[in-house]
């Protein structure tokens, strides 16, 4: 073997152990751009569920940042409708501008000073807990579509801001009736992410 070919070999084998580092998708930052259009769409899933399961991202962080990727993937149907099927070249580059948009902003939403709480110490905090955990494992299975998920966050983002409100007008307490009146909207929020995970559309 000439020394061309040897250094032909030495570049390869080096180019192959640095390809699974490239491929981690840690949140150190926004994200290289993986090879397709789904593979990114997967990777920016997998931080958000990795962001709602560590209490870094809120439910109404992470109902926003779902309502984007859903819109997104609405304007890659549409595109596709345009041309039998497919995306052009100027698809897919709009669609990963767009994306490196959506990668920016789950950094920055899963890294500033709001969080959800992991550890709760009442009930209702538990249930919230519960549920933040459920949508999680639904984003993450892909039994979750981005609309589904936003839908739902933005709905335990409301509960939140319930709770918020009733303890800020009883000294940091719930009331007996308080209790019942958000058990109640979280037993509906429960049913409909057994629905959503159980339907036929998935990510």
């Amino acid at each position: 073997m000439n020394i061309r070919s040897k250094a032909i070999l030495l570049s390869l084998a080096a180019a192959g152990l640095m390809l699974p580092a490239m491929a981690q998708t840690s949140d150190t930052g926004p994200q290289p751009t993986p090879t397709t259009i789904n593979q990114r769409k997967q990777n920016q899933q997998d931080r958000i569920a990795n962001g709602i399961q560590s209490g870094q991202l809120t439910a109404g962080e992470a109902g926003k940042l779902e309502k984007k990727e859903s819109e997104l993937n609405q304007e890659e149907r549409d595109m596709r409708k345009l041309d039998n099927g497919h995306l052009t070249a100027a698809d897919k580059a709009t669609l990963n501008q767009q994306q490196n948009q959506l990668s920016k902003d789950i950094y920055k939403q899963k890294h500033d000073a709001q969080v959800q709480n992991v550890s709760p110490k009442s009930e209702t905090g538990e249930r919230e807990r519960n549920q933040q955990e459920r949508i999680a494992q639904g984003v993450k299975s892909g039994q979750l579509t981005a609309g589904e998920t936003a839908n739902l966050e933005t709905g335990e983002a409301a509960i939140n801001k319930e709770v918020r409100n009733d303890r800020a007008e009883n000294g940091g307490k719930l009331t007996a009736s308080e209790r019942r009146q958000i058990n109640r909207q979280e037993n509906r929020t429960s049913r409909a992410i057994y629905r959503e995970k159980h339907n036929s559309r998935v990510q």
